[in-house]
């Protein structure tokens, strides 16, 4: 591997460090992940297509990078662990990516590992941004009912959403493959996007670390929810996995998410 290529599990862990280098991610190609890689002014970028979920979310990053001449690309879901960066590198297929890539040579069904190599000689021109803002919001389905905590990232969970209903707009693998990062603090119950399913179902992987932890999670369709907007997740999506405990809870694959929940709460009110 090129020493100008760093490997990292998640947009989250893009910093100054990795300015003017080519960065392989394990997150999804979403908005978010995009302004990471320009607003530190990386060399290139490479991230998941999370099975390009509702209104291309999942591959915002290549239009948003082009301004900046940033070559971007994303692997197919289907041929990489969402979350995981080695099994990214080692294993991941160029599904798609953008003008600056294209003229470098990068191509769809590219090897991913191949392409990182091509990125390394890019000259981007940075253009300033912002990094863009991940939300937290609290939403009531019915006045007087349980608030539902709605954030764009499960990495915005805080402690006091111990025992709280949890709805983001990440996708549904496990970081770095570690079962322990399913999520940060045991809710009650939590939802996810399921990234197109991806490689061996990775897009699914907290569903049973949740569940040995008595936690009742979901995931819903990436065609249903733009993925890193948890409202969409909440507003939008569609239930398209569930783990052992929302099945006994009575969520089931199919139903609208906002639908199901309203359901739960209004029998667990009544």
């Amino acid at each position: 591997m090129n020493d100008l290529v760093s490997l990292v599990n998640s947009a989250n862990y893009i910093t100054k460090e990795h300015a003017d280098r080519v960065i392989v991610c394990g997150s999804h190609g979403g908005v978010y992940c995009a302004a990471k890689a320009v607003y530190y002014q990386v060399r290139g970028v490479i991230l998941h297509d999370a099975g390009f979920c509702l209104d291309n979310a999942g591959v915002a990053v290549l239009e948003y990078c082009q301004p900046s001449l940033l070559p971007a690309a994303v692997v197919d879901s289907d041929t990489a662990f969402i979350g995981n960066v080695e099994h990214t590198y080692a294993n991941g297929i160029i599904s798609a990516c953008n003008a600056e890539a294209e003229r470098l040579g990068v191509t769809p069904g590219m090897k991913c590992a191949d392409a990182a190599e091509l990125l390394v000689a890019a000259s981007p021109k940075w253009q300033p941004v912002a990094l863009v803002a991940e939300y937290r919001h609290e939403h009531a389905l019915e006045e007087g009912w349980e608030k539902i905590v709605c954030i764009d990232s499960a990495s915005l969970i805080q402690p006091e959403d111990e025992g709280r209903i949890v709805v983001t707009g990440s996708h549904g693998g496990l970081i770095g493959g570690n079962p322990a990062k399913a999520i940060n603090v045991p809710a009650r119950f939590a939802a996810f996007n399921d990234a197109g399913f991806g490689f061996d179902n990775a897009g699914a992987g907290r569903l049973e670390p949740l569940d040995a932890r008595g936690i009742a999670a979901v995931l819903v369709a990436a065609a249903s929810a733009r993925i890193g907007d948890g409202q969409s997740t909440l507003f939008d999506g569609v239930i398209s996995a569930v783990n052992r405990r929302a099945a006994e809870q009575g969520f089931a694959v199919g139903v609208p998410l906002r639908r199901a929940l309203h359901a739960w709460q209004e029998k667990s009110s009544s």
